[in-house]
């Protein structure tokens, strides 16, 4: 069961990598993810066995809920999430969400806590990205395609 799930794993990175894998998983997983996360315990998820979180962030603009689906790096009791949209050429609304609101709900197989999140810049940011871009190949592809942008890494810890 285990290498299954490593060679499904390894299919959906690559798929991810690709232009419009990478506009799908945007638009349709995420989507998915908002309802299967809840629903599995965050057992299940499209995106990387065990390794995705349901983020709640605060709308900058709204001041409503707003649901991302991100792969996520523990780093020590940290969490470290990687602002690509796909390679797109825009920073995600969950960056600009935690920018404004830095307090955050996450959910994952650990169950659902209250984090605070804040950006990684200079050597910091570029170690935890090569650490991201090492585990999922993709990071490394979105990096290279968001030509106009540098990738934000971002760090939730606990309060």
């Amino acid at each position: 069961m285990a290498r299954i799930l490593e060679r499904l794993s390894r299919i959906g990175v690559a798929a991810s990598s690709s232009r419009w894998g990478g506009i799908f998983y945007y638009v349709v997983c995420r989507r998915i993810d908002s309802i299967l996360i809840p629903l599995t315990g965050a057992r299940m998820s499209m995106g990387p066995p065990g390794f995705t979180t349901l983020i709640t962030t605060t709308g900058a603009r709204t001041g409503k809920p707003r649901k991302a689906s991100l792969a996520f790096l523990w780093k020590g009791d940290d969490m470290v999430v990687i602002a690509s949209k796909g390679g797109g050429p825009h920073h995600p609304a969950w960056y600009h969400n935690m920018q404004a609101t830095p307090r955050v709900r996450v959910q994952h197989r650990g169950g659902v806590e209250e984090r605070v999140a804040r950006e990684a810049t200079g050597e910091e940011r570029e170690r935890l990205f090569a650490e991201a871009a090492a585990a999922y190949p993709n990071f490394a592809a979105y990096q290279e395609r968001a030509t106009e942008r540098t990738l934000p890494v971002m760090i939730l810890s606990l309060p």
